[in-house]
């Protein structure tokens, strides 16, 4: 059989022989990634069941899942620890502890979309080893950070990054506002900010995430740098990484559609992090 058989999105039905471990999910945040994610678990993905999601409104999250499959809680973010083996991230940097620390404490594995809370509350990864917990980070909006991770077993030189992205998939930003920068009416491409990865997720908390999985792939947020551009000619979200190492020198780029919920956010944010929940139940793993 084919690899892009085995592969099908459509889930082949399953053959005889030892039954598959049935993991239960939790999602916390139904924002434009996190409803994305929890509407393809109702439609089923083998070896998960949903069974909790926590939202800012609880209401209009019941609403929504009343119309899925079996019965899916809607519950506070420090609940779904309780509730399920995994715990899908989707939350605003200053509530990821909310559900990182019941979820770390309690052995569950925690998959991580705003990973600059990561290097805003480092402690969580030392959680992740104390209690026997797991992180993971999914690919993202990015790509090539197999690449970037088997060329971080040698040395890598340097990593360099350019974000391009349409003026209003910047706005808000709490860089912007305290340089007083104004995107309003900008007519040619403009360089917003040029620093490392750690300044650039202060700053930009919604908009590169991307850069701090880079980092924690390669050679880290103090040695990884990154351009950030606001850019009226496109209406893609762009991303180039430049990655010079002892064992390969590489330049990778993608171009995102963006959500229409949240032009800050690409359409294949939330299929990253699908990707990464399949594999966990997979027969086969594709990539390092």
């Amino acid at each position: 059989m084919a690899i892009s058989q085995l592969l099908n999105v459509a889930d082949p039905a399953p053959q005889s022989g030892p039954a598959r471990k049935v993991r239960t999910v939790a999602v916390a945040g139904l924002g434009a990634v996190g409803m994305a994610v929890a509407r393809r678990l109702n439609r089923g993905i083998p070896g998960l069941k949903l069974v909790a999601v926590s939202a800012r409104n609880r209401e209009r999250a019941r609403e929504t899942v009343a119309g899925f499959d079996g019965g899916v809680a809607v519950e506070d973010l420090g609940e779904l620890a309780s509730l399920a083996d995994i715990i899908v991230e989707c939350l605003p940097t200053a509530a990821f502890p909310l559900v990182a620390e019941p979820a770390l404490r309690a052995g569950r594995t925690l998959v991580v979309i705003s990973v600059g809370a990561l290097l805003a509350y480092p402690h969580v990864m030392d959680m992740a080893s104390e209690y026997g917990a797991e992180i993971i980070v999914p690919t993202g909006a990015l790509l090539g950070l197999d690449a970037v991770q088997a060329a971080a077993q040698g040395t890598i030189h340097s990593i360099r990054m350019v974000t391009r992205k349409p003026p209003a998939g910047l706005a808000g930003a709490p860089y912007l506002r305290e340089k007083g920068i104004d995107l309003n009416g900008l007519n040619a491409p403009r360089m917003v900010f040029e620093g490392t990865a750690r300044e650039a997720i202060r700053g930009f908390p919604a908009n590169v995430n991307v850069a701090v999985a880079l980092s924690l792939a390669g050679i880290g947020p103090d040695r990884t740098r990154i351009e950030i551009w606001a850019d009226p000619t496109i209406d893609r979200n762009r991303h180039t990484i430049a990655i010079d190492a002892d064992s390969a020198i590489f330049e990778m780029s993608i171009s995102n559609v963006p959500t229409e919920e949240n032009p800050a956010t690409g359409k294949i944010t939330a299929l990253s992090v699908i990707a990464a929940l399949r594999k966990l139940s997979s027969p086969i793993r594709i990539g390092t």
